[in-house]
């Protein structure tokens, strides 16, 4: 099979991976609560089961990610990953109690290693395009997740000691998908090296051959030979030299023809430094944005159920209606921002979102804190809530991801993203958190939400200039020999 084919099935089995992810939130999403009062759970419990959601993925995306780093193998990991998908979602379907529907939720893990495979394996100016699909795949499952409610909530008989119902049968249905995604990752996901990868030990091998035969050569082509050949004489920055050429150079005075060769084929690890990576300016603003977006979002979907319970009286189908109905949105969204991120720079539209996100809060901060008027001016007010909140999504998700695959290091990749998804991670515990506890208190709730936007606002407003991908003169060496 050649390497194109290869390529083409790598990625169609990294879409599915996002779409099962997304599936398994949104069948599990619109039952959660009303599965959790069943076991007589107070309230806050909420807020723990799907803060539980991300909490292994905080510990084990930059784990996972650095064993991409040092392996550069991603294949093994996600293997080795889903089986925690397929414990965690069995634990959901049992159910005997709170505490072991709370604890299976922290079986999940983060997909940081994928996100350093496409970003070692796609060039700067696809990037945006490519991970706009992939979050696709997983709104695509958001969209999905839903109509599987609609049969799922017909279940009602037992296996063995197990009873399936319709709040059970959600984990039972995503356990048989994972496993059966195993399989489809066994034999339809290959570690194909990235080009560059592939030219580098392309390189090393003929550099292993070349001077091998210097040492076979005979002393008295030594003296035939030009003392310098014009690719050995050294000096300018991204330069290569051999050992011959050190060696000759310092025989005739010069000294300080620090090979850059050995600078950049350096260990990953040896030479990265995580202070002088992740505290610059324009990462701490992305990586900022991550978590606050990520905080709103999870905050104001845990808020979601009980206040369309509450004021609207929505069961598990108006729910799954709901969610179906936002699904097509972000769906939407992200094809707009794929098509959108070829025409202007990905800061443009990371504003944009934000900007979107700050109507959103404000409104809901004004209309849905203490709605008013009657059922339909208050459902009115809650679907343009809703809408404005889901449209500003796409734009801030695809932009910072994109923005901060191009100014961190794509040698540490794998870590960095871990680093990423971990931040996200960490706001999606404490986005749950912070709603489950204040849903009848939503001017608390939406007014810190409204502040870390405004944060957010002003981080983006000082370091706009600073949001540009390096030129990366290194990672490049042919290019500087032209200049030369």
């Amino acid at each position: 099979m050649d390497v194109r084919r290869k390529r083409r099935l790598t990625f169609f089995t990294i879409g599915l991976i996002f779409l099962l992810s997304g599936i398994e939130y949104a069948v599990i999403l619109p039952t959660i609560w009303r599965y959790l009062q069943t076991l007589e759970a107070p309230a806050y419990f909420l807020g723990l089961a799907l803060s539980a959601f991300s909490f292994t993925g905080l510990l084990a995306g930059p784990a996972f990610g650095h064993w991409s780093d040092r392996t550069l193998t991603t294949k093994n990991i996600i293997l080795f990953a889903n089986t925690f998908e397929i414990i965690g979602n069995f634990m959901y379907f049992m159910g005997f109690s709170k505490w072991l529907l709370l604890s299976s939720r922290y079986w999940h893990w983060s997909g940081s290693s994928i996100f350093g495979f496409l970003t070692r394996n796609t060039a700067p100016k696809d990037r945006s395009t490519v991970f706009a699909a992939v979050m696709a795949c997983r709104q695509a499952g958001l969209l999905i997740g839903p109509a599987f409610n609609i049969f799922l909530r017909l279940c009602d008989f037992r296996v063995g000691p197990f009873t399936v119902n319709k709040y059970t049968s959600p984990g039972l249905f995503m356990c048989l998908l994972w496993i059966l995604l195993q399989f489809v990752v066994l034999f339809m996901y290959w570690d194909i090296p990235h080009e560059n990868q592939r030219g580098n030990r392309v390189a090393a091998e003929q550099e292993e051959v070349e001077t091998q035969q210097e040492v076979l050569e005979p002393e008295e082509d030594e003296e035939i030979r030009p003392l310098f050949s014009p690719n050995e004489l050294t000096g300018s920055y991204g330069t290569v030299t051999s050992v011959h050429s050190r060696d000759s150079s310092m025989a005739n005075g010069d000294v300080n023809c620090a090979p850059v060769e050995e600078q950049v084929e350096d260990g990953s690890f040896k030479s990265f430094s995580a202070s002088r990576e992740f505290l610059r300016e324009e990462v701490v603003v992305l990586l900022a944005a991550q978590f606050i977006t990520l905080f709103n979002q999870t905050a104001l979907e845990t808020m979601v159920t009980p206040l369309t319970q509450q004021f609207f009286g929505f069961g598990e189908l108006e729910n799954s209606i709901m969610y179906c109905v936002c699904g097509v949105e972000v769906i939407a969204g992200f094809l707009f921002v794929r098509w959108l991120s070829r025409r202007v720079a990905e800061r443009v539209v990371l504003a944009v979102g934000l900007a979107i996100c700050n109507v959103s809060c404000v409104w809901c901060l004004i209309f849905l804190a203490n709605p008013q008027g009657g059922f339909p001016w208050q459902l009115t007010e809650f679907i343009v809530g809703v809408f404005l909140q889901v449209l500003g999504l796409p734009f801030v998700a695809v932009a910072q991801v994109s923005l901060f695959s191009k100014i961190t290091s794509e040698k540490t990749q794998g870590f960095s993203q871990g680093i990423r998804r971990s931040v996200g991670g960490l706001a999606t515990i404490l986005g749950p958190l912070w709603a489950g506890g204040l849903t009848s208190n939503l001017y608390v709730m939406l007014g810190l939400m409204m502040g870390l936007l405004a944060l957010l606002t002003i981080m983006l407003g000082v370091s706009y200039e600073r949001l540009v991908e390096p030129v990366r003169v290194l990672d490049d060496p042919p290019a500087a020999e032209a200049e030369d």
